[in-house]
């Protein structure tokens, strides 16, 4: 969901954990403020917000919420010298997928839809494409994999938008055929097109290989805040254990996925200490990671329409677009597919949970599967 905070106000810790009547995980925020008036600028202003008080990273809900960013294993049982998937988790997910079908199993319904209309593509990176490491520096695809992503930009106008830097998903990903989005959509490069809005961030730029492309920045100013607060933060963590923090250039991403789960807290009031004496920034969690993003008004799921728009693609009512992502950062896409009822959202989730999207994936290996049957059927199709 779109966070909006005022800028004047200190920074929070949203998104902590609640439950809803079924005993599902929502992730929702700690303040639900209305009326909230947008400058000319994206900075949201308004009456001043409700904010956590810095004891409140003790707070269950807080630690819960850290607990939760990452999809609990499923537990083995053994039987007769098999490995079984644990029953109760396996029934909670055959439960979960009739409100979120397999894309795989509803593929023929999601192709009879696309008969006739151009598909557009927007893939999420972690998780995704490749699977959640230890190591966020090793998160690189498979060679199958890569191959795969490629066949689909051959055949379908595709994007990466991902949390990472958007050189740093270059770098893993390494295909020239795709538009790449870095920092959860706040460094966007696409096609040269004339724009219907105006987007005073928009500049035309080259790309690696030498092309003209648009490049937007919408949270260009902020460059020297978020070096600055990437600095401090490897300062105050470099003595937690497991800790690492990556500058994702736009964001700052603090992981904490090695780190002794009793040192959470520590983590938490660390990062939040030093966000006090940056109100114009904000404190959000992933996949066990904490990330600290401007107060923007610019998400994942603005970050569609701006390439939908940057394709030539955003008024034509014979686009599908298909987002596929993991996590909560890519809710945003999911909604503005679904309010818009223009496309399908496709969570990747081995664990039941709430979302915006349509349709699930178990994992990586599925969204392969997934993109190849629509590689296959683009290819009969046009026979």
């Amino acid at each position: 969901m779109v966070d909006r905070k005022s800028n004047d106000c200190a920074p929070v810790l949203t998104d902590p954990a609640q439950m809803n009547k079924s005993g599902l995980g929502i992730h929702s925020s700690l303040c639900s403020p209305q009326g909230v008036v947008f400058s000319p600028g994206h900075f949201l202003t308004g009456p001043r917000k409700k904010t956590v008080a810095f004891d409140d990273v003790r707070t269950s809900s807080w630690l819960d919420a850290m607990k939760s960013s990452s999809p609990t294993h499923r537990k083995l049982v053994k039987d007769s010298g098999t490995e079984l998937v644990s029953t109760d988790a396996d029934v909670a997910y055959r439960n979960w997928m009739h409100k979120y079908p397999s894309a795989l199993a509803s593929f023929e319904q999601i192709t009879n839809y696309a008969k006739g209309k151009r598909l557009a593509l927007f893939l999420d990176y972690d998780g995704t494409l490749s699977p959640i490491v230890d190591n966020p520096e090793c998160a690189f695809m498979s060679k199958p994999m890569r191959a795969v992503v490629r066949d689909a930009a051959k055949c379908f106008p595709t994007a990466i938008i991902s949390g990472r830097s958007r050189d740093k998903v270059y770098e893993f990903v390494g295909l020239a055929e795709l538009h790449y989005a870095g920092s959860h959509g706040m460094d966007i490069m696409g096609p040269v097109r004339p724009m219907s809005n105006d987007h005073p961030n928009c500049i035309r730029s080259t790309d690696k290989q030498g092309n003209e492309v648009n490049l937007f920045q919408p949270a260009s100013e902020f460059l020297p805040m978020i070096d600055e607060v990437f600095r401090s933060l490897v300062e105050i963590t470099k003595e937690i254990e497991g800790a690492k923090v990556e500058n994702n250039k736009f964001c700052v991403s603090v992981h904490y996925r090695n780190v002794d789960e009793k040192l959470w807290t520590t983590i938490a009031e660390s990062v939040h200490r030093i966000l006090i004496g940056y109100p114009r920034l904000r404190l959000t969690h992933g996949r066990k990671v904490l990330e600290v993003r401007p107060v923007l008004d610019w998400n994942k799921g603005k970050a569609v329409e701006f390439l939908l728009e940057s394709l030539g693609l955003s008024d034509c009512d014979e686009v599908l677009p298909i987002y596929v992502g993991d996590d909560r950062t890519d809710e945003d896409a999911f909604k503005v597919l679904r309010e818009r009822n223009r496309g399908y959202g496709i969570l990747v989730s081995s664990a039941p949970k709430e979302s915006h999207a349509l349709y699930s994936l178990r994992d990586p290996s599925e969204v392969m599967e997934f993109l190849k049957a629509l590689v296959d059927w683009k290819k009969f199709s046009s026979l």
